[in-house]
């Protein structure tokens, strides 16, 4: 009989690859379900700032008023002389679809309603994934989130609310996923490869970033159902692919080589408990300044990030007049420059910690700082300088590629003080962030109902550049790398015969 086709996979690849790629996939598929609404809401609605008048003396038709944007008048006859046929013809007319009235707060409601349901799994997520593993809480998470993302355009053929049901159901499972992670790293990374892991999540940037333009396009040619078909279907197949690739810890992996298993389990030591894991000392852990660095900064970094993510595309067609195609483009560039400098910070993060050149603590301080502070700076140049489409495209672009950092920063810091409640950690900042990412929504809404100028905008961008810079403070301030002594939790006596079970020998790979 021939191999089977994950035995020949074994033969090729390491575990450890298995799982990289896999967790990048996830993440990546994991934005596609989130931010899909975000580009598609843009064709989905009647647009509020697109007007047409036509000049009868002069047979002239005016289209797209925009205040940061002036397209020219363009002749509705051709003129035998015109050089251009931009002058000889009006611009081509996007796609005829189903298109529904919806006001600003209502397409706020619909975009800010996934974190009513976010908000609810993060810590109950991270903790379950500590008591009952990774594989299943982020797998069946990412399964019933493709299944609810097909059923999307029969949503918004009925009412509104039924979006809003459907948005809350998809956010409800993918809240459980990003603190999943984190007790899964805890048990296959060693300590000093874990920036490198972490960064696998910021593959949610490169799933928005392949999102956006893919949109742009399935929008253009298609209708903008066909957006949620193909992103639900293609998540659908990587959950099957998870359940079949990937297992809680290297003891549990049936496939595993005895010197991998090996490798790994000596490599993370003691810092990880073996076996059931130990109650969280929540008195400890909630009096932690440490602790409470991460949340907040993990908070002001999160909802920046939340807010270009929902309201860029909106910013790009009604101020600064890109069209779809354009603007699905344009919206994914910052979001391709975070994925690859969050790769390459991490990469230098863990080298100079290897190296000795930098303690844990300051190189957790140093690239938060940079990550978290700079994006701040560069959300201030907005208010000057976001009616140039040009700057606001550097501006958006640069704020969201230094963010990346973040991986090299706190966004593992939760593994460096207490790895055995890093899925806890990651789920309470977590919470309060999801909670920013609905109120930014709503701030959205509120400032531009029926108010769509940039002297609007300029006072989102305000409140994002002093939320940056307060996160950023305080990490600088209170962060640290140091392994917290709650960590460990006293043994009892009585041996554990789960933990027993960690100690028998391993299976050698034939």
């Amino acid at each position: 009989m021939g191999k089977g086709i994950f035995t020949t996979i074994s033969e090729k690849l390491t575990c450890l690859q298995v799982l990289n790629f896999m967790v990048l996939t996830g993440f990546m598929f994991n934005y596609m379900l989130r931010v899909n609404l975000t580009i598609a809401i843009v064709a989905m609605v009647e647009p509020t700032n697109k007007t047409m008048t036509i000049d009868n003396d002069t047979t002239t038709a005016h289209y797209h008023e925009y205040e940061c944007y002036k397209p020219p008048a363009v002749s509705l006859i051709p003129d035998d002389n015109a050089t251009s046929d931009a002058t000889m013809k009006p611009p081509v007319a996007e796609l005829e679809q189903t298109r529904f009235n919806w006001d600003e707060p209502t397409q706020n409601l619909i975009l800010g309603c996934f974190f009513w349901g976010y908000v609810l799994t993060e810590l109950p997520g991270g903790r379950m994934a500590e008591l009952f593993g990774a594989r299943r809480i982020f797998g069946y998470s990412m399964l019933i989130a493709s299944i609810m993302t097909l059923a999307t355009p029969l949503a918004a053929n009925i009412s509104h609310y039924a979006v809003v049901a459907l948005r809350v159901v998809i956010g409800f499972t993918l809240g459980a996923t990003w603190p999943a992670i984190q007790p899964m790293a805890s048990k296959w990374i060693p300590p000093m490869d874990r920036s490198k892991f972490i960064a696998n999540m910021m593959a949610s940037s490169l799933g928005a970033a392949l999102t956006m333009p893919m949109c742009g396009y399935l929008i253009a040619h298609l209708g903008w159902e066909s957006v949620f078909y193909v992103t639900g279907t293609i998540s659908i197949v990587w959950s099957i692919l998870w359940f079949l690739l990937v297992f809680d810890s290297p003891a549990e992996h049936p496939r595993i080589a005895d010197e991998e298993r090996r490798f790994i389990e000596n490599a993370i030591g003691t810092g990880t408990a073996k076996g059931k894991p130990p109650s969280v000392p929540w008195g400890k852990m909630l009096t932690s300044l440490p602790v409470w660095a991460i949340i907040i900064t993990h908070a002001a970094s999160v909802f920046g990030y939340f807010t270009v993510v929902n309201q860029l595309p909106t910013y790009m067609k009604n101020i600064l007049g890109f069209n779809i195609k354009e603007n699905g483009l344009l919206s994914s560039l910052p979001y391709f420059g975070k994925y690859f400098f969050a790769i390459t910070t991490s990469y230098i993060a863990d080298y100079l910690r290897k190296s000795g050149t930098l303690s844990t603590t300051a190189a957790r301080k140093l690239f938060t700082g940079f990550a978290v502070g700079v994006p701040g700076l560069f959300m201030l140049s907005l208010v000057f300088f976001g009616c140039d489409r040009f700057w606001s495209v550097f501006f958006f672009t640069a704020a969201l590629t230094i963010n990346g950092a973040v991986t090299a920063g706190y966004l593992g810091n939760g593994l460096d003080i207490a790895p055995n409640f890093s899925g806890t950690i990651f789920g309470l900042a977590n919470t309060l962030s999801s909670s920013g990412g609905y109120i930014s929504t709503y701030m959205v809404g509120v400032f531009t109902n029926n108010n769509q100028t940039f002297n609007q905008w300029s006072k989102v961008f305000g409140v994002l550049a002093g939320t940056y810079t307060t996160g950023a403070l305080m990490f600088l301030i209170f962060g640290s790398g140091d392994m917290q002594e709650w960590n460990n939790p006293k043994k009892e006596t009585k041996e554990d015969p789960e933990a027993q079970q960690e100690m028998l020998p391993v299976r050698t790979k034939h």
